[in-house]
């Protein structure tokens, strides 16, 4: 009975952390790159990969 409980236990503590850990990387990943995205925006000359992304996105929304 005793390794019916640890092995709850864990099985719970690897989806509750590991799936959390991994969902706070993916967020700061995004975050990081948002950021980034909104300091080039406010840039006065702009990237030469931030007119391309501009210009992809106006066509996707064509």
């Amino acid at each position: 009975m005793s390794f019916y409980w640890s092995a709850l236990i864990g099985v719970f503590l690897g989806f509750a952390f590991g799936v959390g850990c991994a969902l706070a990387v993916m967020y700061s990943i995004y975050n990081g790159g948002y950021r980034k995205a909104v300091e080039e925006s406010l840039l006065a000359e702009k990237p030469e990969r931030f007119i391309k992304a501009r210009e992809r996105a106006a066509k996707s929304m064509r």
